[in-house]
């Protein structure tokens, strides 16, 4: 496992993480608990030492899951996990991004994860005003000056928000989707981050699956998953499903794509690796409940970069069939 700075918290984590959205169960569907301990342990075991979640992952059921496998390794110092807070607040209003109203969420989530002291926080998804108000960022400031957070950092849906994030020196991370489905990032944002030394972490790079191959176009998805009721953002923004593409476009684009990948790769292979050529990528944090799958993302690590062809050919991909769908909105 390869590692890289993550921005100025000047901690090397593995370039490949752990991203618990789906072993949280809720939005991706019922999880057993045993299957959600399988995988973070076996992603530990993979030399996976960063581990992202949220407070909103099966209403910190992912968190405490986290918190349960650590506690029982040895190796608990070693591991840097992240987590969110903002998306329990309720009405979901960017005035409400204030210490007072965030504090028993973050003492919700410490005690989640048996710690002390959180490694990164990041605010989840705020509202677009809330990046134009310097009281957000002075309750991240506050969180670590009291001590409940080591590092403090972003999760954004927009390129803009995320650039508007950079601007508070408080913010040493930045979370963003970037996949061959979602490029805007790489164009308006990576050099912004490297300039800032911002860490970037990315989300979604398999965009809910499509970007694996292993979905049919005439896949059912539970009642459960959000990959069935957030098709059109009836929950929450679109773009953090199939990353804002509609599903036959995906397709499409796929299919145009895989014949252009290397032979001796699979599509979520190349699609990790892809992400990683970025050099401005700190680390990529893919989800999965299967524990197999967490030792396939974790190989990707050790592989070579793709040639320069199969990026020029994923880049005329995206242009022909993804961009007009999600390059102006995120």
């Amino acid at each position: 496992m390869q590692h890289r700075r993550l921005g100025s918290t000047d901690r090397y984590v593995s370039e490949v993480g752990l991203g618990t959205w789906n072993i949280g169960g809720g939005a991706w569907g019922e999880v057993p608990e045993e299957t959600a301990l399988d995988v973070v342990h076996t992603a530990l075991d993979a030399d996976v030492d960063f581990i992202d979640t949220a407070d909103v992952y099966g209403d910190g059921r992912s968190e405490s899951i986290i918190g349960d496998v650590l506690a029982e390794r040895e190796d608990a110092e070693e591991v840097f996990v992240a987590t969110k807070a903002g998306r329990r607040l309720d009405p979901h209003e960017a005035d409400r991004y204030n210490f007072d109203e965030l504090e028993s969420h973050v003492q919700r989530s410490r005690e989640n994860l048996g710690v002390d002291t959180i490694d990164l926080l990041q605010l989840h998804c705020p509202p677009t005003d809330a990046y134009y108000q310097p009281s957000t960022f002075d309750a991240l400031e506050r969180f670590r000056d009291e001590g409940l957070i080591e590092h403090a950092g972003v999760s954004a849906e927009r390129v803009e928000e995320a650039q508007k994030a950079i601007e508070y020196d408080v913010v040493e991370t930045v979370q963003i989707i970037f996949n061959p489905f979602r490029q805007r990032p790489r164009e308006r944002f990576f050099e912004d981050a490297a300039r800032y030394d911002v860490g970037v972490i990315v989300r979604v790079p398999y965009a809910s699956g499509l970007l694996t191959g292993a979905l049919d176009r005439d896949e059912e998805f539970g009642e459960e998953d959000h990959r069935n009721f957030n098709r059109e953002g009836e929950a929450f923004d679109v773009g953090e499903t199939f990353a804002g593409v509609p599903y036959e476009v995906g397709h499409d684009a796929l299919e145009a794509m895989e014949p252009e990948l290397p032979g001796d790769r699979s599509t979520a292979e190349a699609t990790l690796r892809w992400i990683l050529d970025h050099r401005q990528v700190s680390t990529v944090i893919p989800g999965t409940t299967t524990p197999a799958h967490v030792e396939d993302n974790a190989a990707v690590s050790e592989q070579p970069r793709l040639p320069n062809r199969v990026h020029g050919a994923v880049r005329d991909v995206y242009e022909e069939y993804v961009y007009e769908h999600v390059h102006h909105r995120w």
